[in-house]
């Protein structure tokens, strides 16, 4: 799938603490179901690391940064609109 069919990617890294936070908040305010999220370590890719560095989590609804470290409901709901 392309990036730009996915609605909502979530940067994220093994083992964050905070990653792991946000999609749980994000899979609260959905509903627990977040069809079209893809997930994507920024371990994966050496461009993805220097991008992200530290700033993971970090999602991106439609291209545009919709939130990062802790969800923002607000800002979430703001970016997310169908």
């Amino acid at each position: 799938m392309a990036e730009a069919d996915t609605p909502l990617v979530l940067y994220v890294r093994d083992g964050c603490h905070l990653c792991d936070e946000f999609l749980i908040e994000l899979s609260i305010e959905v509903g627990g179901s977040i069809a079209g999220l893809r997930i994507v370590d920024v371990d994966s890719d050496p461009g993805l690391a220097q991008r992200y560095g530290l700033r993971v989590p970090v999602l991106e609804c439609r291209g545009e940064v919709a939130g990062e470290g802790r969800f923002d409901r607000s800002r979430f709901r703001r970016s997310y609109r169908v």
